[in-house]
């Protein structure tokens, strides 16, 4: 998603006003009237609160890409750790205007049918009812902006698209596989979206959606999904946006932190460093509310595909950028073949199965995070965890430091983001003290005086 008007705005300002010396002549700190916390009417549920998500990609999942297929794997992702099951779009594809040979799964041609390629309906309700057996929540990508061209909607209700001045059903952007929806006037799209939305609710009993590219749908049709979806259970709502903040008041539990994994990638390249990470969480806390949380990650179908592997982009990095993403304030997701160090772009419109090898480093790395998650309240979701607190060291752009605390629940976190090794000092006697690392076990102590020494790209992450 593309950084919104206001995020830039807000970054501008803050340069010039810091250039010109502009706080200097502010209000004492008692006299400065703080913004009120934004607020969201959202109630979550009680699974969402300290869970992992983990996309799956049916069709490169296995070789047969089905979903009877993807279910043999259900034991080993329970292992594994993760609680909530994204599954990218399952719709029928379109034929029309379609890239590549079997087409992109945003590309939707009927809402309320099932891809052949992966199944049957039934063969679905049986994964889910699978899924749900062993403690697993399922949620579906849901593509509400656009249909594929030939879907039934663009012959019987071509007015329920956006049109050139020729009449013809345009695409949003360059995505020319897709006809782009208009919602504006058409009060029966609301309704037969709407309608499709509640059936997989209702006739699979998934537990909510993954929505694509949520922020170019209309706020006021999220919020009356939402009612709707709840009414027939409560579900978890996660917008693909970033920038459109009203989502989040009333129709989402989560959405993505796309500028958070910028900012990773760019550490990654030596464009930023860990002071970076603290302006994020500055303008961040200022723009959405503690009960919502954004979804942190190192990958996911689109970075693979078309940005490269977390390998390409993070390099040696990557598994401390994981640690990161699971230990600051987020919603930690894994991308299908994340956990057996998958290196390799999945093609997108083709089939391109994924070499599942046996366990190994990157499956004990990311069980022994999901552990750690769950078993410490100040790591959960939202408000649910504890604040992240900087901790004040002699390398404060080399090493990100910080403490999450809630109730008697207290973490450590350093995280060198440099290729090279780093010695830490810190200022603050307050740390020293018996602790465990809780990667590896192994008992840790912090004396006065004491200097933490990371490799390149190393962690700790003790308590």
């Amino acid at each position: 998603m593309k950084k919104s008007m206001i995020h830039f705005l807000f970054l501008a300002f803050t340069a010039v006003a810091v250039a010109v010396g502009f706080w200097a002549c502010q209000p004492k700190a008692a006299e400065v009237k703080k913004p009120a916390k934004p607020v969201s009417e959202v109630v979550t549920p009680e699974w969402a609160k300290n869970a992992v998500i983990y996309e799956v990609n049916t069709r490169q999942f296995t070789t047969e890409g089905t979903f009877n297929a993807f279910a043999e794997h259900l034991p080993r992702l329970k292992e594994l750790g993760v609680d909530i099951l994204w599954f990218m779009p399952i719709f029928p594809i379109g034929e029309l205007n379609r890239k590549g040979s079997l087409g992109s799964y945003y590309s939707v041609r009927d809402y309320k049918a099932v891809n052949p390629e992966f199944g049957t309906f039934e063969d679905f309700k049986n994964l889910v009812d699978k899924a749900h057996q062993l403690g697993f929540k399922v949620i579906l990508d849901w593509v509400a902006n656009h249909t594929s061209f030939d879907h039934q909607w663009a012959t019987d209700h071509p007015e329920w698209y956006t049109r050139d001045e020729k009449g013809a059903i345009v695409s949003p952007f360059d995505w020319t596989d897709v006809a782009d929806l208009k919602y504006d006037d058409n009060p029966a799209l609301w309704d037969a979206m709407a309608d499709a939305l509640k059936f997989w609710v209702a006739e699979a009993n998934i537990d909510g959606y993954r929505c694509d590219v949520a922020g170019m749908v209309p706020v006021a049709f999220w919020e009356r999904a939402r009612v709707e979806l709840d009414a027939i259970k409560p579900v978890f709502m996660l917008a693909e946006d970033e920038g459109q903040r009203d989502l989040m008041k009333k129709a989402f539990d989560a959405n993505y932190g796309w500028e958070f994994h910028h900012v990773m990638n760019q550490i990654a390249k030596g464009e930023k460093n860990a002071a970076d990470v603290w302006s994020y969480f500055a303008k961040e806390d200022t723009l959405f509310a503690p009960t919502s949380y954004r979804m942190m990650m190192t990958s996911n179908h689109d970075e693979n595909s078309w940005n490269g592997t977390e390998f390409e982009r993070m390099g040696e990095g990557a598994k401390a950028f994981a640690v990161m993403s699971y230990t600051i304030p987020g919603f930690p997701m894994i991308y299908n073949g994340q956990e057996v160090g998958l290196n390799k772009r999945l093609l997108f419109f083709e089939k391109d199965t994924i070499v599942w090898t046996n366990p190994n480093e990157f499956t004990a790395f990311y069980s022994r995070l999901n552990q750690i998650k769950k078993a410490n309240e100040c790591l959960w979701n939202a408000n649910n965890g504890g604040a992240m607190t900087m901790i004040t060291t002699d390398k404060g752009g080399e090493v990100l430091s910080f403490t999450r605390t809630k109730n008697e629940n207290r973490i450590i976190t350093f995280i060198n983001v440099t290729g090279a090794e780093q010695q830490v000092n810190l200022s603050d006697d307050t740390f020293s003290g018996s602790y465990t690392n809780l990667l590896t076990d192994e008992k840790y102590e912090i004396v006065k005086g004491q200097a933490i020494t990371l490799p390149a790209w190393g962690y700790l992450v003790i308590k």
